[in-house]
Parts: structure tokens; C-alpha cells; sequence
């Protein structure tokens, strides 16, 4: 099976991850380059790596996003303490902070399958799963990338997770924010993934549970439902 290594950065700002992704990322492009040049199939044999973090509180905003979604100004921004950021993954703008879970997958999909489309949903297939197992019911919404808690009696569809990726020689960069106990006071600085329509809203686990949840049981129901949607083995070595 695949081998996937797993790296727990802990709190850590969103530049500093993002170096360690690209560093990876670049790594993971030469290697494969160069097994490729050797055709030498007894190397073959790829390590890929998962990293999750918390970030210090941050807006970034996607290379298909509109600034106009960013609502607070450069006083706002920094009397609150918020970094602000545009980055090359896909979609618009988003928060990241205390209290949530952030994933970032450095795959290469070569060694998967060659389709985006198929990873964002296998994406979204763990966090279902994940979050199922906490007793929250999630699902899809047609045409909007994440995973949401749909609204009923009279209550707006929920986001609870938003996923963005880029990919680069099919080898991925960025990933998913799971809202586990964010504080979800700060999404009102932004239209949430350039999402203006008042029937969508943004949630946590926190939220949707009346408690606080416990990061590293979310993280152990991560790490297993991963494995089995992507099929790899997950090594903390």
C-alpha cells in the first residue's frame, strides 16, 4: 500500500506551513523526476506526507477569490490580530485559527488517480465519514466545494468544512479546515468562501454538538478514515 508520513506542526502560522508544504512539495516533484529519468522501477516506491496544524488567526483568499469579500480593513485587520494572505489554491476567501483543524495532503497523484475533481470529493468523503462519528449527519451540496450540514426547519445549510487545493506536475498543496471549536465570531470579517447568500452559514463541531470536542479524537477518526478512503498507510516514523 501507499505510505503516507504524518506531521502534527501544533500551532504554527499559515507562512511557516506553507513553506513546509512547498519544501515537500518540490522534494516530492524532483524525486519523482528523477525515478522517472532512471526508469528504474525498483524505486519507484513514493512517500507521501499529511500535515495537520492550528494556525494563528488568518484570512487567505484563493486565485479565484475577489478581495471585495475581505470586509474588514487594514485597522480591523491588525487591531484583531489577523494576518491576511492570497495564496494559489482554489477558491475564494477563508479563516483559519484557533480551534480548527487544518489538513494539508502533499499527494502525488500519479500514484493515485488523474482526477482533481475525484480528490476533493475523496477529501470530503473523510470528513463525512470523520465527522459522522461524532453523531453529525453531513453531506454535499451540488455546485459548492466542502462539506455542509444541511438546513431544515427553517435553519440555513451549514459549512463546516471548506477544502482548496492547488496542484502542481499532479503532486497537491493546501487542503481542508475542519471548524472543530473555532471561534466563528471572526467569519464575520469575510463573505466565507465568497458565499453571499443568507440560506448558507458557517459551523462547528462545537456548534452543531452544544461541547467542546476533544482535537486529538478528531485527528485518531482523521487519520483512520484517510487510510481507508485513499487506501494508504499512515506512518507517524
Amino acid at each position: 500500500m501507499k505510505k503516507i508520513k504524518y506531521i502534527d506542526l501544533g500551532i504554527i502560522s499559515y507562512q511557516k506551513a506553507l513553506k513546509h508544504q512547498v519544501e515537500v512539495q518540490k522534494e516530492l516533484i524532483s524525486r519523482k523526476l528523477m525515478i522517472r529519468d532512471s526508469l528504474n522501477l525498483e524505486e519507484m516506491e513514493l512517500v507521501h506526507s499529511l500535515f495537520f496544524c492550528e494556525h494563528k488567526p488568518v484570512y487567505t483568499l484563493g486565485r479565484s477569490g475577489s478581495v471585495d469579500n475581505l470586509l474588514f480593513n487594514e485597522e480591523q485587520l491588525s487591531s484583531k490580530d489577523i494576518a491576511f494572505y492570497k495564496t494559489n489554491r482554489g477558491g475564494d476567501i477563508t479563516y483559519h485559527g484557533p480551534g480548527q483543524l487544518v489538513g494539508y495532503p502533499v499527494f502525488d497523484l500519479d500514484d493515485f488517480y488523474h482526477d482533481v475533481h475525484r480528490y476533493v470529493r475523496d477529501i470530503e468523503e473523510v470528513i463525512i465519514k470523520t465527522i459522522g462519528e461524532f453523531g453529525i449527519k453531513s453531506q454535499r451540496i451540488e455546485g459548492l466545494t466542502g462539506v455542509w450540514i444541511k438546513g431544515n426547519n427553517g435553519k440555513a445549510d451549514r459549512k463546516i468544512c471548506a477544502i482548496g487545493v492547488h496542484i502542481s506536475r499532479w503532486v497537491t498543496l493546501h487542503g481542508f479546515a475542519l471548524n472543530i471549536n473555532t471561534d466563528l465570531e471572526y467569519f464575520n470579517g469575510i463573505v466565507p468562501c465568497g458565499i453571499s447568500d443568507t440560506s448558507k452559514e458557517v459551523t462547528s463541531m462545537q456548534m452543531e454538538l452544544g461541547k467542546r470536542i476533544e482535537f486529538d479524537d478528531v485527528k485518531r477518526s482523521l487519520l483512520k478514515n484517510l487510510s481507508e478512503v485513499f487506501g494508504v498507510v499512515i506512518s507517524t516514523d
